[in-house]
């Protein structure tokens, strides 16, 4: 079972002896609608002609450079996603703008000697010659090995990737990953590549900020950059300043995805996508940035921020950015009767969010107005998604639930942070209320952005947070972002020093969580790096913790 979502098209099955080729069908483009935001991928990929098509490919180098991956594992299917980029950060990626013919291929073993399903996608020039197709009709809870082919250029890269369990399966296992914040001018990816190395992952939650925004030169004195041999990095660094336009967005993923740690976890499990705050602007919310922009004007930076992050990830055509920002990113996954992922968007429907400083020029806050993280139709969404049989309940999203209190570097107390869900305080007690009501004990919290471990649990009450806890959270450290870390940092101690009994952990290590969820337990192991400042960091067990699914507490094993 799926959950509540749209409805797939199913496609025309064309069966040979040798493979079935799979043909999809789309409704007519309506150029009105789509002027008026009802975009969809459809309107690219989806066209009944190919237009002017690249008839024999001359690549300047190999057209793979990016990579493959794969995401949304369903029963039957998948996303599985490439883009053609010979030259990864020259204009268009080294493309012309003409549209290329990408075969693809998915088999039962990794020598493609069983191909089970094939077909023919267009890279278009309009999606950046990024290739996205949803793949259908194969077997449950199985892996299946994937790849792409062009002509001129050969083969891309392999991926693997599981289909999820039936929906009336209960599996005697998932394994999942927690991973994100991966600053690309902080430090190395050698967390993805033991992330790569982690065994029968069957997804890997990313949380968001898959790129950051910022110019060059940023933090080059406080996160120097060495490779194995201990010689300075200067080459990690972004390219240009600031990003603003489609094409700025373009090439800072192809920065990003040139990393060959993080193609290979990319190739070794399916990634379940969702985005923070540096995908777009750091800290913005709703129709807001930082810098309170006229709302009409950053409205026109979130469209291609997110049409760059759509081209550049493997997430389904119905999260293809829309005119009018109607995008639905919020979604569920299901992992047969055992696990219901709920995907959050804590960004895209933020409205009237408190300020520590009200008389600031940049504080919009109205008392008295409607105030929520999540939005109300998704509210709505979340609480009827959580009423289900599942044995557990992940929510997974970006920012902290925890209201941790933090003192400052004179000792003062901060209560509250604004851009997590204390800035909202209505949303979390609406949370736990929904949590509380169906008197669920199996809530499990996937969080990130705030570049360390914090391991802890959500009180059933702001007021009462030594008393019971509504669900446990786990906040996982960044990739890299904040560069080394360590056990403890002025970041740390100002939690573990401010009193917050239900944080059980807190450490500013990078790494990434791995869970592995059984319908009698969930076991989170929290996986750090000795370093990423410098190339070559090796990986340990920090702690390892335990929860059953009769009472939202954190066991240490």
């Amino acid at each position: 079972m799926r959950g509540p979502g749209p409805r797939r098209r199913r496609g025309r099955i064309f069966r040979s002896s040798t493979q079935v080729i799979q043909k999809m069908s789309y409704p007519k483009l309506d150029r009105r609608r789509f002027l008026l935001g009802a975009g969809s991928l459809a309107m690219f990929a989806g066209l009944g002609h190919a237009g002017r098509t690249w008839a024999a490919p001359a690549f300047t180098a190999y057209p793979f450079s990016l990579g493959v991956a794969s995401g949304d594992p369903w029963p039957d299917g998948f996303v599985i996603w490439t883009r053609l980029a010979p030259e990864p950060l020259a204009e268009h990626g080294g493309m012309p703008m003409l549209a290329v013919p990408v075969k693809w291929e998915i088999a039962e073993d990794a020598r493609f000697a069983r191909i089970v399903l094939a077909g023919e996608a267009l890279a278009r020039p309009e999606l950046g010659h990024s290739v996205h197709v949803e793949v259908q009709g194969l077997k449950p809870a199985r892996p299946y090995w994937y790849r792409f082919i062009v002509g001129g250029a050969g083969a891309s890269p392999v991926g693997v990737v599981r289909t999820a369990p039936a929906a009336d399966d209960l599996p005697g296992r998932v394994r999942l990953a927690v991973a994100g914040c991966q600053a690309y001018y902080q430090g190395w990816y050698d967390a993805y590549r033991h992330l790569s190395e982690e065994p029968e992952l069957d997804a890997v939650f990313h949380y968001g900020d898959y790129i950051y925004e910022g110019p060059a030169g940023r933090n080059t004195d406080k996160f120097p950059i060495y490779d194995a041999a201990g010689n300075l990095a200067v080459e990690r660094d972004h390219v240009g300043g600031e990003i603003y336009t489609l094409d700025d967005y373009r090439r800072r993923y192809a920065l990003y995805k040139s990393d060959p740690d993080l193609q290979a976890a990319h190739a070794s499990a399916a990634f379940v996508m969702s985005f923070d705050d540096h995908e777009i602007d750091n800290d913005w919310g709703g129709e807001w940035d930082q810098d309170r922009t006229p709302p009409e004007v950053f409205a026109l930076r979130r469209f291609v921020a997110m049409q760059a992050w759509y081209e550049n990830l493997p997430v389904r055509r119905t999260q293809f950015p829309r005119v009018d920002g109607g995008t639905r990113y919020f979604r569920r996954l299901d992992y047969g009767r055992l696990l219901r992922m709920h995907v959050l968007d804590t960004r895209s429907h933020r409205a009237n969010q408190r300020c520590l400083d009200p008389s600031s020029a940049r504080c919009r806050y109205e008392a008295g107005e409607p105030s929520s993280i999540m939005g109300p139709a998704q509210e709505a969404w979340l609480d009827a998604g959580l009423d289900n049989g599942a044995r557990w309940n992940l929510i997974a999203q970006q920012v902290f639930v925890m209201p941790l209190k933090a003192r400052g570097s004179g000792g003062e107390e901060q209560t509250w942070f604004p851009d997590k869900w204390d800035g909202y305080p209505g949303s979390r007690a609406r949370l736990v209320k929904s949590i509380a009501d169906r008197k669920l004990t199996n809530v499990v919290i996937a969080t990130g952005d705030a570049h360390m471990n914090a391991i802890g649990e959500v009180p059933l009450r702001d007021d009462e947070p030594d008393g019971p806890a509504a669900a446990t959270e786990f906040l996982a450290t960044s990739i890299s972002s904040n560069g080394d870390g360590g056990i403890d940092s002025a970041n740390v101690t100002r939690f573990t020093d401010a009193g917050n009994p239900f944080l059980k952990l807190a450490d500013n290590l990078r790494g990434y969580h791995t869970f592995d969820v059984t319908p009698d337990q969930w076991r989170a192991d929290v996986k750090v790096m000795d370093q990423v400042q410098r190339k070559g960091g090796r990986l340990s067990t920090r702690a390892r913790f335990v929860v059953t699914p009769d009472e939202p507490r954190l066991h240490r094993a």
